[in-house]
């Protein structure tokens, strides 16, 4: 006899919850309250998250940095009916003593199966979830392990976040005879195309592609790469991803019987009037959001507005060249590389807290390493890998930042030197000029140079950077080295002209 199921799913929240973008007042069709107000639940319904709920957004900031306290997304996550939820890399970022006191009174149980103790046991092992149909559902939660490459150790507390291969695969042999249905949600994407198999990415960060042909889950939940999959066969696997920011969630309606298990769905665009019984549990820490966000913490020579970001990569950004200024300015490091985020939010003139924490989103420390010339130029090698050129020779963004997702926050501008990009070159000899205060570095020549954290590791294709030595980590995360910047600046901020690089007469496509 068939029975029927469902399964609401969303993933990387970031801590949006109201239906705000934080950038202004006005109402906008994302957050999970706008998401909530349809998942409809029943006995057969599961309502599952992908991780990445407490980081990201300005809520979330505040929660952490001014009331140390997290329980509030357990509230509402209970509230909305939660089952089941994974954690997603960001949700290590403020450790993990903060991350259970978000665990502890939770409802919902948390599956991470490849979170791992020092004797090779979980914390958040899988679960057999029986629903009112009587449906036997065994549900296996894995996060991405390059944790272990971007956290800081002491964030961790002694655990370890595993090869989620095989311990997806230890849990679903585990699963045979006592499980009707096996759903894997995975903090993590793909790795391959999914229509032609393609390889995107060959780094190990995303290993959806691989779970699907290696293993036999009846359904994959993905998340992390900010993707919309709302849903297709993979290798006999059902596979779906989620939005970031509470954008959509998807619906999966399924069947299960003697022939196997059926699925199909769809993704459901936020929107619609928020459940006025949700607004009630965060309406006082949302006025003290507003209210922080609101502060007035300094003054810039004029606004540094974004562009599209394909202009800002070969024209300069102001906003860049402004986090490379306070970055040598913390660091007294003799050069200074950033990045902008995909959607990167100007700086005002007068700026707030707010302006600060949209147009800065992350939670990166910096670090001071000595690099070689050769290193350096290695990496701008990478950078230099953004740019393409149409059929026509027009300039565009290559489809290594664009697939299998949207990577310009990969994309980095450098403070301290001078140097030329030339995108008709092969990649790999695209720096055609690198100089420093007018004079042509050499491959042995050694620098100072300040990068965040995360750019540090190695993370975003720059493994050049993960065997330099390390000078010293500033353990301050870079919002609050802005607001620093700010008050030692308190007369306001004078600004120098963007960093350019120089890729001749190309017209941008």
């Amino acid at each position: 006899m068939e029975k029927r199921f469902r399964v609401c799913f969303t993933s990387d929240l970031h801590g949006f919850l109201f239906p705000t973008d934080y950038r202004g007042k006005g109402e906008k069709e994302l957050g999970l309250f706008k998401c909530a107000n349809r998942f409809e639940k029943d006995g057969n319904t599961l309502v599952i998250d992908g991780g990445d709920l407490l980081q990201g957004s300005p809520l979330g900031t505040y929660c952490h940095d001014t009331l140390d306290d997290p329980r509030c997304f357990a509230q509402v996550m209970d509230r909305c009916g939660y089952d089941f939820v994974t954690l997603g890399n960001h949700d290590f970022n403020y450790g993990m003593d903060y991350l259970g006191r978000y665990l502890g009174p939770l409802r919902a149980r948390c599956v991470c199966q490849n979170l791992v103790r020092e004797d090779g046991s979980t914390p958040f092992p899988f679960q057999v979830h029986r629903l009112e149909n009587g449906l036997r559902v065994g549900v296996v939660g894995l996060v991405t392990d390059h944790v272990m490459v971007w956290e800081r150790p002491e964030h961790l507390g002694g655990l370890t976040v595993s090869d989620p291969i095989p311990a997806a695969r230890a849990a679903l042999e585990a699963l045979r005879g006592k499980a009707d249905v096996t759903l894997c949600v995975y903090h993590g994407g793909f790795e391959r195309d999914l229509e032609t198999g393609r390889s995107l990415s060959a780094s190990t960060e995303n290993v959806g592609y691989r779970l699907c042909q290696e293993l036999d889950f009846d359904l994959l939940l993905t998340g992390h790469q900010h993707l919309c999959i709302p849903g297709q066969e993979l290798f006999g696997t059902y596979v779906v991803q989620a939005p970031d920011s509470g954008r959509a969630f998807l619906e999966i309606t399924a069947t299960a019987g003697e022939k196997g298990v059926r699925c199909s769905s769809r993704a459901i665009p936020a929107g619609g009037a928020c459940d006025q019984d949700l607004l009630p549990i965060l309406a006082p820490i949302q006025k003290g959001v507003d209210t922080w966000l609101d502060v007035v913490v300094g003054r810039l020579e004029r606004p540094l507005l974004p562009g599209a970001p394909l202009a800002m990569a070969a024209e300069g950004s102001g906003l860049a060249a402004f986090f490379n200024r306070v970055q040598l300015e913390a660091s007294g490091a003799e050069l200074s590389v950033s990045s902008l985020a995909n959607d990167a939010a100007g700086l005002p003139q007068v700026v707030r807290r707010r302006d600060v924490l949209t147009a800065y989103p992350y939670t990166n420390t910096l670090a001071v390493l000595r690099v070689t010339g050769k290193v350096l130029r290695q990496a701008m090698e990478r950078t230099a890998e953004y740019f393409a050129l149409d059929g026509a020779g027009k300039l565009q963004v290559s489809e290594k930042f664009l697939k299998p997702k949207v990577e310009h926050y990969n994309y980095d501008y450098y403070a301290g030197v001078e140097y030329v990009i030339d995108p008709a070159r092969p990649e790999g000899r695209r720096v055609i000029s690198l100089t420093r205060n007018g004079a042509p570095v050499a491959e042995e020549q050694e620098f100072t140079v300040c990068l965040s954290s995360y750019r540090a590791s190695g993370a975003g294709g720059y493994p050049w950077y993960a065997g330099c030595p390390v000078e010293r980590e500033i353990n301050v995360e870079m919002t609050e080295l802005i607001l620093k910047f700010f008050e030692q600046h308190p007369n306001g901020v004078g600004l120098d002209g963007p960093v350019f690089q120089i890729l001749g007469d190309l017209e941008i496509g």
